[in-house]
């Protein structure tokens, strides 16, 4: 068996699981218990200060 077909399979099968594993990580951490406070608080960001009039005087420019 030469080299390239070698690589080939490891990344057939093998790459296919890590990056499954991945995957299924990545889902799983942003699923996590103590999460939900930090997506709603990312989630309100765009709604932040969204009261102030534009010309607001008080504002630095």
């Amino acid at each position: 068996m030469d080299r390239y077909s070698f690589l080939r399979e490891l990344a057939d099968s093998w790459g296919l699981l890590a990056l499954t594993l991945v995957f299924l990580g990545v889902i799983l951490w942003t699923l996590r218990p103590g999460a939900a406070a930090l997506h709603r608080d990312a989630a309100q960001v765009p709604l932040r200060h969204d009261r102030l009039p534009a010309d607001d005087p008080t504002k630095e420019r």
